[in-house]
């Protein structure tokens, strides 16, 4: 979920909840049922219209952010204009995660099973992992192999 996701459901959530306990506070006591679930029913409907606009309004900010980035740096297309750098940058441009992440893979495979490193070349490996695995695969890759990375160095280091 996009930061203007978490903004837009901060400023419409629970909107017609709040709205309905001030119609039950501010209007006569004697309201009958019915009407009650009438102003329950109008208001679930306000807020759904209301969140419909704050989605609509946030997915027009995303497409704005998107061709404003792709007017700065330019796109894939663009880079087909030249002729024989175009399509190398193309090509490098594509595999470098298959490399960064296999490269890492080799470092880590050689760590855990032949090479003995000092403290500062451990480090130095777990911040080379961390950078690969936030940068070039993201957050969610990263949060998934760093428990089992820490799990790894304390086995170790008991053991």
């Amino acid at each position: 979920m996009s930061l203007l996701s978490k903004v837009v459901d901060v400023v419409t959530g629970g909107l017609a909840d709040r709205a309905y306990q001030v119609v039950k506070d501010y209007f006569p006591p004697d309201m009958s049922e019915a009407q009650r679930a009438n102003v329950q029913l109008a208001l679930d409907k306000l807020e759904l219209e209301r969140k419909q606009q704050a989605e609509q309004a946030r997915q027009a900010a995303e497409k704005q952010l998107t061709e404003r980035i792709k007017e700065l740096e330019g796109s894939a297309k663009d880079l087909l204009r030249l002729p024989i750098l175009g399509p190398l940058m193309l090509f490098l441009r594509g595999c470098q995660r298959p490399v960064w992440g296999f490269a890492t893979l080799y470092l880590d495979w050689m760590w855990f099973s032949a090479w003995t490193l000092d403290e500062q070349q451990q480090t130095a490996l777990i911040t080379i992992n961390v950078l690969v695995l936030g940068f070039l695969f993201g957050e969610r890759a990263l949060a998934n192999a760093a428990p089992r990375i820490l799990h790894f160095m304390k086995a170790r280091k008991r053991g």
